[in-house]
């Protein structure tokens, strides 16, 4: 498998490898996603890992992998997520040939990362990623009209993103705070924004342009 020494294949089989293991965690795949995810990128360390005392990088990547899934099952805040990504590329790329090598391995994973979500839009979702969606509706039959009302106020209102947006967070809205998403932006503390869209307690949020 020489053709593993190219750095263009390389970002191409680690990002095939993280759209279908992070595929797998968001949507039901029946397993699908998760047996490829792992078939490349078994072929990946076993072509770069070349001794024994170095299969712990394999150990270190599933590790990452766990802390992305308990994020999604129970935390749900994104902080693992972002944890658990960092050690899948630390994992990806110590064992690279070159250190440019290794850096385009890390862009192939997050690039992965990234084109995993658009299969929300092919496959059904799985239930434990809907609450760090903040796709969770409150209907007024359960009590919370006084809520939605003072949400949908909020609608075309301005204010500032008082945490970082990874892509969840808090903004800052007239002097209250809410919790909000944006369309899958990451944004900084202090960032200007204003409310696109609310959906029940789902506030939308945009960067001001």
């Amino acid at each position: 498998m020489a053709w593993f020494d190219s750095t263009f294949v390389g970002f191409v089989v680690v990002a095939m490898g993280a759209l279908f293991l992070f595929g797998e965690l968001f949507v039901r795949a029946r397993g699908i996603f998760v047996i490829l995810g792992l078939v490349v990128f078994t072929a990946y360390f076993s072509y770069f890992i070349t001794s024994k005392s170095m299969l712990w990088l394999a150990v270190v990547f599933i590790i990452g992998l766990s802390l992305v899934i308990i994020d999604g099952a129970f935390i749900n805040d994104g902080t693992l997520t972002f944890v658990g990504l960092g050690v899948m590329a630390l994992s990806v790329a110590v064992p690279a040939p070159s250190i440019l090598y290794g850096v385009v391995a890390v862009f192939g994973l997050i690039a992965g990362f990234g084109l995993s979500f658009l299969l929300l839009k092919i496959f059904p979702p799985r239930n434990m990623w809907k609450r760090m969606a903040l796709k969770d509706k409150l209907t007024s039959e359960a009590g919370y009209n006084s809520i939605n009302e003072e949400y949908l106020q909020l609608l075309g209102k301005e204010g500032i993103t008082a945490t970082i947006f990874r892509p969840i967070g808090t903004v800052e809205i007239e002097g209250k705070t809410y919790s909000a998403i944006t369309e899958g932006q990451w944004l900084d503390k202090g960032v200007s924004v204003y409310v696109d869209s609310v959906d029940g307690t789902k506030i939308v949020v945009r960067p001001k342009k």
